[in-house]
């Protein structure tokens, strides 16, 4: 179950036969379970799934990062070593826009009469400087306590290196407040940098109540609909976590929905011979594009979300706010924009007939042709004619006539969503036309050939549910944990200290799997030259055994070069951090099959807009109609239950054996 900014997903799979069932609803805001138990009727009643005989719920949710945008967390307190209760206001310094004298960072999400100091000091070897009392302890806990605070960031400096002091407080809180929410920062995130680090743990103490709230009522209602089934929440490095950890580690969910997208299309893509991607995943609200190489994609350890930085590991995405419910208006400068506004799910885009009357891009792909009448599988109709009366005052605006209008709103969505690839591909040194362009989520089949042609990409992937994929993805991910920790020494010095923490990793990771079947184990360093100010992720062959310090350095070398275009061998070199990944596999028999309701097999034709050459006559074909080698030439129009494939002029689409569809260009 993926739940979106416009809608739910859910993805059925029986293990036994390999059958598969997908289903889409409307998103609720306000409260996302209520789209997923609703969805679960829905699916029982419409498909026949036993929701009682499920063994395993997995769930992709948007809980955590919408209430870092709303700023909806809790009344949260913060105990720091004394002098540094300023740490979060100060940050690193730095300009939220550098050309922007005037633009502010976001303010703490604590105020500052609730950042509270204790008197201890660990040192940058681990060693205790000024030792904390247990007088200081008690104080600090009753002015908690006094502050009204729901939840508590424990965050003092070196205690990465050593949290003895950490824990002690951790400890007492927990005793003298046993309904507080606590974070300790040694347990959110054991590693240098004391401002992402305070950052991240302050975040995961604001979101500990909303989203433990939101887990216990959620497993609640599971629970009541299928006893015993287990129950796994995505987090943003790729991997399920239990409901509980995802309670006490809320953070690590606040990008879990576009991971969960990426997997999917690792898994789907591989079905295809395809290993060298680039996914286009369009949803209502935004895009989010990710370069996949060699069959895995990049992971990023310290991010901005909602402006605050977080220091955790997460699949390298980019988002642009450009999605099919993204609002054309005109700027300021008297030109036409198109997004970050969008319409959501409520009201939604004009021709969803729910009140909405703003234009989108949805209502010029409606306006279009490009958009069937009906979507979701005939559960929302389109109106055209209300797509044409929102659009109609911007056109008037503009002096423009209303299909040049609808082609410039689409124009200038795809122009952002090509910036957003850009960024990941060109200025990394990478060439899109190497990789094929994988587009999912409910509008990614509509703008995918745009945005190809835009980067010269002749090859287009559509997988089997691109609507869905998210929601697949959520049920191919395996459990999996995050392990780190700093050991800073220099490459040609004494090394046994990274051997130690390596073991004493793989020592923590095997007995988080408990002895379970397929736990795999993954070991990678952070580098730099000695003087840098970031690292750079080394991956080790074996996650549990340091190669020799020759291969060390050439593998630091190699990817310095890739990063940044230049290499110094002669320099000096040293690790930071060690990190673990250990994730336990599930065992799969075969390829999923999905499981489709009967479509009209007439192949039926409509005029729609491709260029402001004119409209053209266009092919619209339902998907299931489509049979393993089959070619079907542009311009056409593929629908489906849960998303529509545009084939412009120039195009042709076969399906493989996989049955993707694979879409090629013919300048």
């Amino acid at each position: 179950m993926d739940v979106g900014g416009t809608f739910t997903d859910f993805y059925a799979l029986n293990s036994s036969t390999q059958d598969v069932l997908v289903h889409k609803r409307p998103s609720t805001p306000d409260d996302p379970s209520r789209a997923i138990l609703s969805g679960l009727v829905e699916l029982a009643e419409g498909s026949g799934v036993d929701v009682g005989a499920v063994s395993q719920f997995a769930h992709g949710t948007t809980v955590a990062t919408n209430a870092l945008i709303e700023r909806s967390g809790g009344d949260v307190a913060v105990i720091t070593t004394r002098g540094f209760r300023d740490l979060l206001e100060i940050g690193r310094q730095v300009r939220p826009k550098i050309y922007d004298l005037k633009a502010d960072a976001p303010s703490p999400v604590v105020p500052r009469q609730k950042r509270f100091e204790v008197t201890e000091r660990i040192g940058p070897r681990g060693e205790v400087v000024t030792a904390l009392s247990d007088a200081e302890i008690d104080a600090v806990v009753e002015r908690v306590a006094a502050s009204g605070a729901e939840c508590c960031a424990v965050c003092l400096l070196f205690s990465f290196l050593n949290p003895a002091h950490e824990r002690r407080i951790g400890a007492a809180l927990r005793k003298r407040l046993p309904e507080l929410h606590v974070s300790v920062s040694s347990e959110v995130q054991p590693e240098f940098r004391e401002y992402e680090r305070f950052s991240t743990t302050v975040l995961n103490a604001y979101l500990q109540p909303k989203v433990t709230r939101y887990m216990a009522r959620l497993a609640a209602a599971l629970e009541s609909r299928a006893a015993g089934a287990a129950i796994g929440i995505s987090q943003s490095a790729g991997g399920l976590m239990a409901i509980d950890r995802a309670g006490q580690l809320p953070i690590r969910t606040a990008l879990s929905g576009p991971a969960a997208g990426v997997v999917g299309a690792v898994a789907v893509a591989g079905r295809s011979g395809e290993s060298e991607l680039i996914t286009l995943d369009i949803g209502g609200t935004s895009t989010d594009v990710c370069l996949i190489e060699n069959g895995a994609a990049a992971m990023t350890y310290g991010r901005d979300i909602a402006e605050f930085p977080v220091r955790l590991p997460s699949i390298d995405i980019n988002t642009v706010g450009a999605g099919g419910g993204s609002i054309a208006h005109i700027g300021p400068d008297g030109l036409l924009k198109v997004g970050p506004e969008s319409a959501g799910a409520v009201p939604g885009p004009a021709c969803y007939g729910r009140g909405g009357t703003f234009p989108t891009v949805s209502d010029a792909n409606a306006y279009l042709g490009r958009l069937p009448a009906a979507l979701v599988g005939g559960g929302m109709t389109l109106d055209r004619a209300v797509s044409e009366r929102a659009i109609a005052p911007l056109a008037a605006r503009l002096g423009l006539e209303l299909p040049e209008t609808a082609l410039g709103i689409i124009r200038i969505c795809v122009s952002n969503m090509v910036r957003a690839i850009r960024a990941i591909s060109v200025e990394r040194g990478y060439d899109p036309r190497d990789f094929t362009l994988m587009p999912f989520g409910g509008a990614g089949g509509l703008h995918a050939a745009d945005v190809a042609e835009e980067l010269s990409i002749r090859k287009i992937l559509v997988p089997l549910s691109p609507g869905i994929l998210c929601a697949e993805g959520v049920a191919m991910s395996d459990v999996q944990e995050s392990f780190v920790a700093t050991c800073r020494v220099n490459l040609d010095g004494d090394l046994s200290p990274i051997v130690e923490v390596i073991r004493s990793l793989t020592d923590q990771a095997k007995t988080w799997g408990d002895g379970a079947k397929g736990l795999i184990l993954s070991t990678s360093l952070d580098m730099r030259y000695v003087g840098q100010n970031y690292e750079l992720p080394v991956q080790l062959d074996e996650s549990d055994r340091l190669p020799a310090v020759g291969k060390l350095r050439e593998r630091f070398l190699a990817t310095h070069q890739l990063k940044y275009g230049h290499s110094d061998p002669t320099a000096a070199i040293e690790l930071v951090n060690i990190r673990l990944k250990a994730r336990i596999a599930q065992e799969r028999e075969g390829d999923p099959q999905l499981r489709e309701a009967a479509a009209d097999g007439k192949r039926m034709s409509v005029t729609a807009w491709f260029d402001k050459s004119g409209p053209v006559e266009t092919t619209v074909v339902h998907r299931s109609k489509l049979d393993p080698g089959e070619v079907l030439q542009g311009p056409a129009i593929v629908t489906q239950f849960d998303s529509t494939t545009v084939v412009p002029p120039r195009w042709s689409a076969r399906v493989d054996d996989a049955r993707n569809i694979i879409m090629e260009f013919h300048p």
